[in-house]
């Protein structure tokens, strides 16, 4: 292999590298964990030297020196979701290439069909965001009625998100609307008998909404020493937890007030 091919090599090793942290870190993996899968990738191939990551929840900074050049790459992360199976099957795929002789090319291909693997559909997030809310409604010391009702808001808490976020609306709005819409028929339910305690079926109903995953990942990568991150994701899980209370609070305002 001629000089030239070599460092085209290196450069689609770090694309290879690069793109494998994007899917896991824009799926909800923790930085850290995005952090070692990239360096491991690089140093896997002969002749790398140095190699670098720096990960933020919405960047990824990376750098390695082969022979006397140092290649460096940046990407931006827009948006994040929750997708635990991406996660797996990326963390999969980075073992299996680790430890064959896997050509870098066919490597990216995978990724690709990775990264293009469809989530559960929305019937299904509907379905189960309704059976979640339901539940939490029993568990909270809710009633048969209570139990119904929340089925019925917990999914137009998750078609009113979902729909949201189809169209590009901030985590912010997309949230403080499902909260807003989860207060709002947890009262009309009510009115109408089809449910008896309100706090019940809201509490049931907005649970879909509370970012665990980013607390969790806020206090992991926390532990881990990356300060930046544990502070961005713990920031992240504030501003969430803040609009699901202004969407609550607005609608239970109006009520009191005896406009609902």
């Amino acid at each position: 292999m001629n000089e030239i091919d070599e460092k085209r090599e290196v450069k689609r090793l770090l694309i290879l590298a690069v793109l494998a942290g994007r899917i896991m870190l824009k799926n909800g993996a923790e930085t850290y964990r995005v952090e070692d899968m990239i360096i491991r990738i690089c140093r896997s191939r002969k002749n790398i030297k140095y190699v670098e990551a720096f990960v933020t929840p919405t960047g990824i900074f990376v750098s390695l020196e082969h022979g006397e050049e140092v290649v460096s790459y940046l990407q931006r992360i827009n948006t994040i979701k929750i997708d635990l199976n991406k996660i797996n099957m990326v963390n999969d795929f980075s073992r299996q290439f680790v430890e064959s002789d896997m050509g870098i090319e066919e490597a990216i291909e995978k990724l690709k069909k990775i990264d293009d693997v469809d989530n559960y559909d929305n019937i299904t997030k509907f379905l189960f965001g309704g059976i979640i809310a339901a539940f939490f409604s029993l568990l909270f010391g809710g009633n048969f009625l209570d139990f119904l009702a929340s089925f019925f808001t917990g999914i137009m808490v998750v078609v009113v998100t979902t729909k949201l976020n189809e169209l590009g609306i901030t985590f912010f709005i997309s949230n403080f609307c499902g909260a807003a819409v989860a207060s709002l028929l947890s009262i009309l339910f009510v009115k109408i008998g089809l449910g008896a305690s309100p706090d019940k079926i809201i509490i049931g109903s907005i649970m879909s909404l509370v970012p665990g995953v980013a607390i969790t990942n806020a206090i992991r990568d926390t532990m881990s020493g990356d300060f930046v991150s544990g502070l961005s994701r713990g920031m992240e899980a504030i501003i969430t937890a803040l609009s699901i209370a202004f969407g609550v609070g607005m609608i239970l305002k109006i009520y009191f007030k005896g406009l609902i």
